[in-house]
């Protein structure tokens, strides 16, 4: 064959082989979804049923046109709710829905986009498997496009089921509702995917994308907390800000202008990704990782436990501090909100006892923190499964150090860190409501049993059955969706039964209870020696 012919058909034959820069991509794809489809299905309801399962919530608060526009009126002249939800738009169940959920749904789904576009991108070549995938016939924009195509269909599940969620509301208000949400997603999508080029750990990337999340949610509350007639320029930088702005069942009518402006922020960060992603190596970054100290300074498996979760407990805890001030700041507002609606008072009082409204919302807050830090919790937890599936606990395990000292290192770091994580909402809250310094930290104290528990059966889970350890996530997000939604509800008390946090006293303002706070902790003691147990017994995964 001539040089000529050979260079003519070259091409054509690479095209053949499928060795273009997208080859392999419908494989990826197929292989991302399988691996996340116990995970993102979970991620897909829990978004969904908390803006679906909200529009019963406040018709049942606000029954009438005239409930509900005093409420929005409340509300929209307390700065300290429209930092924290934004402003009322409308007077209808579809617009206190909105209102209520919108931002945090969104915020959920940016979580969502942002965790699976990391897991499969910059995740993937820090454990070496992109490196083995690319031996195969795999293009170079295959694993991005994979994972952008991923949290694509993740986002516009989302849309789908908030828009048929909410349809009897009014259908176009609940397509603009759920493309508002799906959109955020898309936009934190794609920016996890600009910083998983720049940075060399998917730890890092997940961070600094949170971080982005968090300014974008700081920028739409400063806004959100100025009476403007126009729209405040810190929320016009937020994609929060953006999504908010949709005006989802307004009474003049949805901004859906502001839907193409998502898709093309959305755009521009993918395209901002494959330009980054096409001038690096594989495994490589734009900033890459420091060697370190040439004599390393860590000497022990608890000292490199907590080098490595200092950072997301630095986070969290800032977060807790923050947001326990804020709620703190509102408990008196509580009885104005509520007012004389019966059906309110008994939610809350169903959430946290009877001793008075504003004890009730202090203890409703105080179980908030506590389903949340059940988070943190089973988060810290399953680093454990993370560092020996990548092979990082291999070498460290290989050394002098036993199984258990190395899992003790983590576990300190998520139930020590778990108690500091209450401790300070507990005093943020103390800081916020300004009441003596004791009942209210002592509030938040009393979750970690319920907290424990839930830690408790995800160190058994990666101790007895490993592959299955990702279910400690779905117990948990039963726990928190059963104590969080079912006293509005009014679900049976052996259903409320079935959450840990469904048997803790209610503090402030209800008597103290020390059987069930003992039972937990014993539950929680066992559940923890017993995946120790079994973690020593069975073979390290790598």
């Amino acid at each position: 064959m001539s040089a000529t012919t050979a260079t003519a058909a070259g091409p054509a034959a690479r095209r053949a082989a499928g060795y273009g820069r997208l080859a392999g991509t419908g494989a990826l794809l197929r292989l991302a979804l399988r691996r996340d489809r116990v995970v993102l299905p979970l991620w897909i309801l829990v978004t969904a049923l908390l803006v679906v399962s909200g529009a019963g919530t406040l018709e049942g608060l606000y029954a009438t046109p005239a409930e509900r526009a005093a409420a929005a009126a409340s509300m929209n002249a307390d700065s300290s709710m429209r930092s924290l939800v934004g402003p009322v738009f409308g007077d209808s169940v579809g617009a206190l829905v909105a209102w209520r959920f919108g931002v945090f749904a969104a915020v959920l789904a940016a979580v969502m986009s942002l965790v699976t576009v990391v897991r499969h991108t910059r995740e993937e070549e820090e454990t070496g498997r992109q490196e083995l995938l690319s031996a195969a016939v795999v293009g170079r924009r295959a694993p991005l496009t994979a994972a952008l195509l991923t949290a694509l269909t993740a986002n516009l599940l989302v849309a789908a089921a908030v828009t048929a969620g909410l349809a009897g509301r009014g259908a176009a208000g609940a397509l603009a509702l759920g493309l508002a949400i799906g959109g955020t997603g898309m936009v934190f999508g794609a920016l996890a995917a600009v910083v998983a080029q720049i940075t060399e750990s998917a730890r890092l990337a997940k961070g600094a994308t949170a971080g982005l999340l968090g300014l974008a949610f700081a920028l739409r509350a400063a806004g959100d907390s100025q009476r403007s007639a126009g729209v405040p320029l810190p929320t016009r930088l937020s994609p929060l800000g953006w999504a908010e702005h949709v005006r989802p069942y307004a009474p003049e009518g949805e901004r859906w202008w502001l839907l193409p402006v998502l898709a093309l922020a959305a755009a521009a960060g993918a395209a901002t990704a494959y330009a980054l992603a096409s001038r690096r190596d594989v495994g490589m970054s734009f900033l890459p990782a420091s060697p370190g100290p040439a004599e390393g300074r860590i000497a022990t498996a608890a000292g490199l436990a907590r080098r490595l979760q200092r950072g997301a407990f630095a986070g969290w805890a800032a977060a807790f501090l923050a947001a326990g001030a804020v709620f703190g700041g509102m408990a008196d507002g509580a009885a104005g909100l509520v007012g004389d609606n019966a059906q309110a008072r008994g939610i809350f009082e169903r959430m946290g006892g009877s001793a008075g409204l504003t004890e009730a919302f202090l203890a409703t807050m105080a179980g908030l923190f506590g389903m949340i830090g059940a988070l943190y919790t089973v988060a810290s937890v399953m680093r454990l499964h993370g560092e020996e599936t990548s092979g990082r606990a291999e070498p460290v395990l290989a050394s002098s150090v036993g199984r258990i000292r190395w899992a003790a290192g983590h576990l300190v770091i998520a139930f020590g860190g778990s108690a500091v994580l209450m401790l300070l909402a507990g005093t943020g809250l103390w800081l916020g409501h300004g009441r003596d310094l004791g009942p209210l930290p002592a509030a938040a104290l009393v979750q970690l049993p319920a907290m424990w528990t839930l830690g408790g059966l995800a160190v058994l889970l990666h101790g007895a059955l490993p592959r299955a350890a990702v279910a400690a996530w779905g117990a948990t997000g039963a726990a928190v969706a059963v104590g969080w939604i079912g006293p509005a509800f009014d679900v049976p008390r052996p259903v409320l039964g079935l959450s840990p946090f469904g048997h803790l006293p209610k503090l402030p303002g209800g008597a103290m209870t020390w059987p069930p706070v003992a039972v937990l902790l014993l539950v929680s003691a066992s559940l923890t020696t017993a995946g120790l147990v079994a973690l020593r017994r069975r073979d390290v995964l790598t």
